[in-house]
């Protein structure tokens, strides 16, 4: 069973939805039907989701994976609580800027971090379990 990444994974479910709501609500006021329509704000809008659909994905199959393979409770929940912290701080980040931004860099920062991480914990599982 995969309860704690469900947890993560449904928290992180809801700032996508909250994200893709910023967009809808952009496209809805500027009638807007593809596109920014060259609007920086609607860009940005646009950009921060775009990001949460392309990192949150590997962060949840890798978390998947790892609790699976029988990983740590207390590593899960820390970086299930640091990812969604991360997530967080790029989404405002960004939001409020499209140069460089404390939140766009360190949730960047962050998110890689769990990226990696995760991807170190899982192929040390594999070693451990095949050599």
């Amino acid at each position: 069973m995969l309860h704690i990444t469900g947890l993560y994974a449904s928290i992180l479910g809801f700032l996508i939805i909250f994200l893709a709501y910023k967009v809808v609500n952009f496209r809805k006021t500027k009638r807007v039907g593809i596109g920014d329509n060259g609007d920086k704000l609607g860009m940005r809008a646009i950009r921060v989701h775009a990001n949460a659909t392309e990192y949150i994905p590997i962060l949840i199959i890798l978390m998947a994976i790892y609790e699976l393979n029988g990983g740590a409770v207390l590593v899960l929940h820390i970086i299930g609580i640091i990812s969604v912290f991360a997530r967080i701080l790029h989404a405002f980040g960004l939001s409020g800027s499209s140069g460089i931004s404390f939140g766009r860099f360190y949730g960047t920062a962050i998110t890689w971090v769990s990226i990696v991480g995760l991807s170190c914990l899982n192929i040390y599982q594999f070693l451990l379990k095949t050599i």
